[in-house]
């Protein structure tokens, strides 16, 4: 388990320091092959069964290939083919690099709040529209705050820490599986005409692969968000439940709430998506949110990933000694 913890060490460091590659994406290449199937296997009847079909003629190939590499390079150390560790090393840190978006996401929320500071709303709507499904064109300073610390806030749990979290419980099969699952239910999780039946499969799963993630998400944000009182933790924790409930999805809900609990703000409320007022349901509590907690949810995210980057070095310390 230290070895997990020195790699995971490793790609979070890489992703502070390069950042998501701008060109050669490997999951670009994997969304145009997403694009594709999909609009020749969604059409006609039984659009349920054709996106169980595609689901997993996308992500079975590539999750079984990556599982016998790494046994190949397991058998190869142990019959002593002239092979070390080194190879393997570079194979998981490299994907776990570009299965993680921590700082993409912290500048694809930046990038936002820049023109917010200097009131340039044209500017920050349209960066907005690069990190949201909802309708952007229309809305205002506030409007596009409460957008931003939410996306920050929700994407956390898809980009950083169920990444972490199935990379530690099936390493690379898992965070690659994952992050294709997250990919598909990105594209196809809508509840539209052309999605609801096809994209079924992908965003259930996805839901389920989520579960456990976003409620340890959902336990960092409490603990950090009462680290000033400790008596917060409970009211915290109770109530991203209690409002996420409230939610259309699972995992979203509690993480959100959380995460606006732990700022002392409240999330949530009206929002058009594809031209369809829809309201949502207050999340936190507290004030209204202000531009600079645009950076205090980044921040708070920040803090999480080294708490959760703590506890593991901790636990595999303790793992090793025993």
């Amino acid at each position: 388990m230290l070895e997990s913890a020195l790699i995971l060490f490793i790609s979070l460091l890489l992703d502070q320091l390069i950042g998501e590659p701008r060109r050669f994406h490997p999951l670009v290449g994997f969304g145009w092959c997403v694009s594709k199937l999909e609009s020749i296997m969604n059409r006609g009847n039984l659009q349920r069964l054709k996106g169980i079909l595609a689901l997993l003629v996308l992500v079975m190939p590539i999750v079984l290939l990556m599982f016998f590499i790494l046994q190949y390079f397991d058998l190869a150390m142990e019959m002593t083919w002239n092979m070390d560790w080194g190879m393997l090393w570079l194979v998981e840190v490299v994907i776990l690099y570009l299965a993680i978006g921590r700082k993409s996401l912290m500048q694809h929320a930046d990038a936002v709040m820049k023109p917010l500071k200097s009131s340039d709303i044209e500017t920050a709507r349209t960066k907005l529209s690069y990190i949201v499904s909802r309708d952007t064109e229309n809305l205002q300073q506030q409007g596009i705050i409460t957008a931003t610390i939410e996306s920050v806030i929700e994407n956390s749990n898809d980009a950083i820490f169920a990444a972490i979290f199935w990379y530690l419980v099936a390493g690379i099969p898992g965070v690659l599986c994952y992050r294709l699952v997250n990919t598909l239910a990105a594209m196809w999780g809508y509840k539209n005409n052309r999605f609801f039946e096809f994209g079924w499969a992908a965003a259930k799963l996805h839901d389920v692969m989520n579960w456990i993630p976003a409620r340890l998400t959902v336990v960092t944000f409490a603990v950090l968000g009462s680290l000033k009182n400790m008596g917060e933790f409970k009211k915290v924790f109770t109530t991203a439940f209690e409002q996420g409930a409230l939610c259309s999805s699972p995992n979203a809900g509690p993480v959100m709430a959380a995460g606006a609990c732990s700022l002392n703000v409240k999330l949530g409320g009206e929002a058009v998506y594809q031209g369809q007022l829809i309201a949502k349901p207050e999340l936190g509590y507290g004030g209204t949110p202000q531009v600079n907690h645009i950076n205090l949810a980044m921040t708070l995210v920040n803090k999480s990933v080294v708490l959760w980057l703590s506890v593991i070095v901790i636990l595999s310390v303790f793992v090793e000694v025993i």
